[in-house]
């Protein structure tokens, strides 16, 4: 089915100029000739200017819309006159057989118990994502913020080798498959 507002991936602003430039001539026809004359006078340098707050709005929309894809993006290029969207999306993660759930949570980096000043922070989740780490967090017994704060240590602390990653290497002193 083909959109109505687009083709070929590329907005076209033409009917939304046109329609104003419309409403403007029938504002106009009540004031008279005058004014008409003046509204027909006045429809051709406006086509830039109503191109250009278009494109401003759209361009407001689509870092809107980013704010909410992170780390995917949506972003609003010129191609004509006209606007084209990009989407990108978030990368898919890199698939990798999950471990056996750990009977303990692993625990990251102890943090130094001296350096008890903190920062505050705002941090914008989907609500999908938001909804996770709150199910987490009560899984654990602990707060949202604690939470955050483990899951950004662990992500920051230097990382153990999987065990893929240790059946692999030639150091593990273990070899596997079939010898006739």
């Amino acid at each position: 089915m083909a959109s109505k507002w687009c083709h070929s991936g590329v907005m076209d602003l033409t009917r939304y100029v046109d329609e104003l430039q419309h409403q403007l001539a029938t504002a106009a026809a009540a004031g008279g000739e005058e004014a008409r004359e003046l509204a027909s006078r006045m429809t051709a340098p406006l086509d830039a200017a109503v191109r250009l707050v278009l494109l401003e709005a759209l361009s407001t929309a689509a870092n809107e819309i980013t704010a909410d894809l992170a780390p995917g993006s949506v972003d609003v290029r010129l191609r004509g006159r006209d606007p084209e969207f990009v989407v990108t999306p978030a990368p898919a993660p890199a698939f990798e057989a999950p471990e056996p759930a750990a009977a303990e949570p692993v625990r990251p980096t102890v943090l130094d118990p001296d350096d008890v000043s903190t920062s505050r922070t705002t941090l914008r989740l989907p609500d999908q994502l938001k909804s996770q780490a709150e199910a987490a967090a009560a899984r654990e017994g602990v707060s949202v913020n604690t939470w955050l704060v483990r899951a950004v240590a662990a992500a920051l602390a230097p990382a153990a080798p999987s065990r893929a990653a240790a059946r692999n290497s030639s150091t593990s002193g273990r070899l596997t498959g079939w010898v006739r």
